[in-house]
């Protein structure tokens, strides 16, 4: 008799929240990357699977090994595939020890791997995009911990020009009349591992599009473990989804122990439907392929109803 060989590595979580794509890998105490391409941007390296390489950015929400284990592996990686150097970001109370991992990576290779470091205060910001900005959100571990939202940037009439021809407007502007004013749009929010507490009900939190949270512990009788390790219990997700008016709250960092089928049980008997429908789990993989499915073929029949429409 041969020995078996070993059990494949599993797929990365997928999810289309029009228009992003939320990928990656989420395993408490062993694994949590969470890569959104249409932002180029990745928060935690626990991994590094290929497909989260072309991330121009690099959010580190604290220095344990399951968010931070692959992060020499990725600024190199990058630098070996010609993507340029990794811009990485994090709370300052991690950049030195940041550096200092970096650098013992650099004498036991013996040589240099070149990458941008951005160390930010709780609220500090920067932009990522045009008029897409990034900015660092305090959480409560058991170690130094951040959060990351990114927003948008958006220039809107103020109300009582909006019936205003555009040569007026034009000409108010001229004059150096302010006809606009800027809104902040919540696009992500990652809370990273936390326990309960503030960084849930701030507003940029609650009204973002998508939500990413840890919810680490499902069993009924671990709600002390959750709180002595400064993380969420699913009796917090509950309590927690009636306040956001988010589109989707994505759930990441469930241990292996935990049980997805009984966790979405716990949900759908505590939840109202509508509240209910805004949960998914990154790593359900039947679940979220089926969502897929009904997504591409209700894109193919939108798209055969165009098709025809332009052939009368």
């Amino acid at each position: 008799m041969i020995p078996k060989p070993p059990p494949r590595e599993g797929d990365l979580g997928f999810l289309f929240i029009p228009p992003f794509r939320v990928q990656g890998v989420s395993i408490a105490g062993e694994t949590t990357v969470v890569h959104v391409p249409e932002l180029d941007i990745c928060f935690d390296i626990g991994e590094c699977p290929r497909a989260v390489l072309p991330s121009k950015f690099l959010c580190i929400s604290h220095g344990h090994m399951d968010h931070v284990g692959s992060l020499a592996y990725f600024c190199s990686q990058r630098r070996f595939q010609g993507m340029g150097d990794a811009t990485v970001i994090c709370h300052e109370g991690l950049a030195s020890s940041i550096e200092a991992m970096m650098r013992g990576f650099s004498q036991l290779e013996g040589q240099q791997t070149p990458y941008n470091l951005i160390p930010l205060k709780p609220e500090g910001e920067i932009e990522i995009k045009n008029n897409i900005f990034l900015r660092l959100i305090k959480t409560d571990h058991t170690d130094t911990s951040a959060g990351y939202v990114i927003y948008e940037r958006r220039s809107k009439l103020n109300p009582e020009f909006k019936d205003f021809p555009q040569d007026k407007l034009r000409e108010l502007k001229d004059r150096g009349v302010e006809i606009t004013h800027t809104l902040h749009v919540p696009l992500i929010a990652y809370i990273g591992d936390t326990a309960p507490g503030p960084v849930l009900i701030r507003e940029d939190v609650r009204n973002a599009q998508i939500v990413l949270s840890e919810c680490t512990f499902i069993e009924h009788d671990h709600r002390s473990r959750a709180s002595v390790g400064n993380h969420l219990h699913i009796a917090d997700i509950i309590e927690w989804l009636p306040v956001l008016s988010c589109e989707k709250l994505v759930l990441l960092h469930l241990s292996r122990r935990s049980n997805i089928r009984e966790a979405r049980k716990t949900l759908s008997k505590a939840l109202r439907p509508e509240l209910l429908e805004k949960v998914e789990f990154l790593m359900d993989f039947r679940a979220n392929r089926d969502r897929y499915e009904r997504q591409r073929e209700e894109a193919e029949r939108i798209e055969a109803q165009r098709q025809a429409n332009a052939a009368q």
